[in-house]
């Protein structure tokens, strides 16, 4: 079949379905299909059965609003690319600025300690990872689905030659987790659970993505209460505490870190639309 006229019905088949970016989910799956990167579908000119089939089956789970990436089941975060799928929270964009702020503060430690709490698929903690070989890195998850992710892609980096990510099953509001690196921590982020219970959400997200890594009680913040009690405890003095956020939460989540004490330089940070995304803050020497 030609793959230009392939390109042009998935396209208007997923815009018809209410899909953000119909042509680029569409090149990105026949990609994906015919097992090539996006650039070669160029120089397409027909594709073969077995392939389209795959391709046209992918573009009906897609129209049902099956997210891009676990039909791909790759989600490219920064300078990796991880495995994702149905039980993982699958990583934005965004959330790559916040990864990016960590890697800023850790610049000139030649061995910074850095834990990422709720790291779901370990997109924080294995970007650091891979572009500061120096750091220990500690990523923790809770939920007993999203953790089998994160060590799947942390051994994948392994294996590529990244420094290894330690992987520790745990809840980020547990008093004794990592007891053993309280006052040692340079950097604690995370992209905790912030969605307000009442909210509404796309389909994709609502459908598909972990309950534990979506839902923060009435006001979203409720995992963030517990989160700032633990961040207080790990943070060296003079170091860093990294918070992605709801939109609606730009003024809500930096008060709060202000109110539990400690924490000086308090400041938002909006994402590249411009967007309230994360509060960062250092710890009182």
């Amino acid at each position: 079949m030609n793959a230009r006229t392939l390109l042009a019905e998935a396209a208007r088949r997923l815009a018809g379905a209410g899909v953000e970016s119909p042509r680029v989910d569409a090149e990105l799956l026949l990609a994906a299909a015919l097992g090539v990167p996006r650039g070669r579908l160029l120089t397409l000119d027909d594709v073969a059965p077995g392939p389209a089939a795959r391709f046209s089956g992918w573009v009906d789970q897609r129209a049902s609003r099956v997210p891009l990436q676990h039909l791909t089941g790759t989600a490219p975060f920064r300078h990796v690319e991880l495995a994702v799928g149905p039980g993982v929270f699958v990583p934005r964009p965004e959330t790559e600025q916040v990864a990016g702020w960590v890697l800023d503060r850790i610049a000139g430690l030649a061995a910074p300690t850095v834990v990422d709490l709720g790291t779901g698929s370990g997109a924080i903690a294995l970007a650091v990872a891979n572009e500061h070989p120096g750091a220990r890195v500690v990523a923790v998850e809770r939920d007993p689905g999203a953790i089998e992710w994160t060590r799947h892609n942390a051994a994948a980096r392994t294996a590529a030659g990244d420094t290894p990510v330690e992987v520790l099953g745990g809840d980020m509001t547990d008093p004794q987790l990592l007891r053993e690196l309280d006052g040692a921590v340079d950097v604690v982020v995370s992209n905790p659970p912030y969605v307000p219970d009442d909210a509404r959400l796309p389909r994709e997200v609502a459908e598909h993505d972990p309950p534990l890594a979506l839902w923060g009680g009435p006001d979203g913040l409720d995992v963030v209460r517990g989160l700032l009690v633990t961040a207080a405890r790990l943070a060296r003095p003079g170091g860093w505490l990294g918070i992605e956020h709801a939109d609606q939460q730009g003024g809500a989540l930096p008060a709060l870190v202000r109110a539990s004490g400690g924490w000086t330089g308090v400041a938002d940070h909006p994402d590249l639309a411009g967007r309230p995304r994360y509060t960062t803050a250092q710890r009182a020497g």
